[in-house]
This record gives C-alpha cells, structure tokens and sequence, in this order.
C-alpha cells in the first residue's frame, strides 16, 4: 500500500511594524491576505524606529512590511497582491464609486424618510427626498475641502471661471438648497439657487465634455476625487435643475 504524497505546508516570514503608538494597517492587511490564502505566518514585529531603519537599510527596502516565501522577498502589501495575481489599485485611475456610493445611500435615505412620514416607498415624495438629500451628500463631500473643489470647479465651470468667489459659494449654495427642499421649507430662496447653479453648471459641463471634448476630474464630489466629468456631473445639474422646477411649478 502506498502512502499518499505529503503536501507541504505554505509558509511566510512577514516584517511589519509594531510599535506602542502605531501599528502598520498594511502590515495587518498582509498577514490576513495570507493567512486566507492558506499560508502560515511567521509574524516578525519590527518595534522600533531604529529597528525599522535598520531592516530597510539590511534589504534595501523603502518601505514596510515585507513578505519573504521560501526565502525570497516578494515585497510589500501590493506586491503581494500581485503575487497572488489579485487587482492592484491604480491610484491614478477614474473611477465612478464614489458617485455611486453617494447616490445609493440618498436612495436609501430617501425610502427610508418616505416610508416614515407616508408608510409608502415608491412616491413621488420620494424622487424628491432622492434629489434633494443626493444634493445634500454632494456638498457635504464638498465642503470637506472648498479649496480643493474649488481648483478643479475652476477647470470646467463657466460662471467660476470669470467670477472666481462664484466656485467657493457653489458648495454652501448646494447645501443650502438641499436642505430647504428636503423640508420643504423657503421655496422662494431654495428654488432660485438650485435653476441658477443647476442650469449653469449644466451648460459648464455640456460645452466642456461634449463640445470641447476636454478629458476632466468632476470636482462633483469633491477636490480631491478621480471621477470623470461627464455624465455623472452633468446629472447631478439637471436633477438640480428639475428640482427647481418642481418645487416651482408646486
């Protein structure tokens, strides 16, 4: 009778900092991604500053941690993932969740409001509360650094782009009107601010995406994100805009 073949165990040497005031998240990312890829882990803390640089220096590294298989290096916590074949975030690269994650949780809030103060989901109070609190969540992304959303506003925007203070205003104007409409409050105020920087910012965005056919950053949800200007931005001013009219029209 032959005995079945050993299989050998997957093992990995992983150096990361642990410190009485900082612990690496990636270093504990690391040994989780391979703990779940069935290895076992030597955990080396490095637990100290001069511990750290002293490590860097011996294998010639900028950064940690590290991971070692069978006595090789395989590098960092993307290295890693590479080395498992998995995605690697491109920073650079555009991406649409951040729109997405805003405008599925102004759904939900708004179904969520709806069914409270009607006992239904789906009404035309809800379309509303969509707009009106996506537009809320919008500014508030902005006003996290008005600065910043500034600088890319300024790329785009028509009105910004010949009165400059007009791109600092725009976030609290947002605001402003998200909030009047989701309570259904100062019609007279909320309706003249969401048909003004509704209406202008859609022009801004058409002549700069689909006339001029400039590559841009959307500052729609903030200065510092890899949206592409576009549809999304150009949505976010015509649902403005036609939130306006409704409240106008009653």
């Amino acid at each position: 009778m032959n005995n079945p073949p050993q299989v050998r165990e997957k093992r990995a040497i992983v150096h990361r900092m642990v410190m009485d005031k900082h612990i690496c998240p990636w270093g504990l990312r690391t040994v989780h991604l391979l703990k779940t890829q069935g290895f076992k882990v030597e955990d080396r803390w490095l637990t100290t500053r001069q511990e750290t640089d002293a490590f860097k220096a011996k294998h010639d590294v900028k950064t940690t941690p590290q991971t070692f298989i069978d006595g090789e290096r395989v590098g960092g916590y993307d290295d890693l993932r590479r080395f498992f074949g998995k995605p690697v975030k491109d920073p650079d690269a555009t991406s649409y969740k951040p729109v997405i994650a805003i405008f599925g949780m102004g759904a939900l809030l708004a179904l969520a409001v709806s069914w409270l103060v009607s006992g239904q989901l789906l009404t035309v109070l809800t379309i509303e509360l969509f707009i009106s609190i996506s537009m809320c969540l919008l500014a508030m992304q902005k006003l996290q650094d008005v600065s910043g959303f500034a600088t890319m506003f300024l790329g785009y925007d028509l009105l910004a782009q010949r009165w400059v203070p007009y791109a600092y205003l725009y976030p609290f104007g947002e605001g402003l009107a998200g909030v009047l409409m989701t309570a259904h409050a100062l019609d007279w105020l909320s309706v003249p601010i969401a048909l003004f920087i509704g209406g202008v910012g859609a022009v801004s965005v058409f002549y700069a995406v689909y006339i001029q056919k400039r590559e841009l950053k959307c500052a729609c949800v903030g200065g510092g994100s890899n949206v592409p200007l576009g549809f999304v931005s150009l949505t976010e001013n015509v649902m403005m805009f036609a939130m306006g009219v409704r409240m106008l029209i009653g």
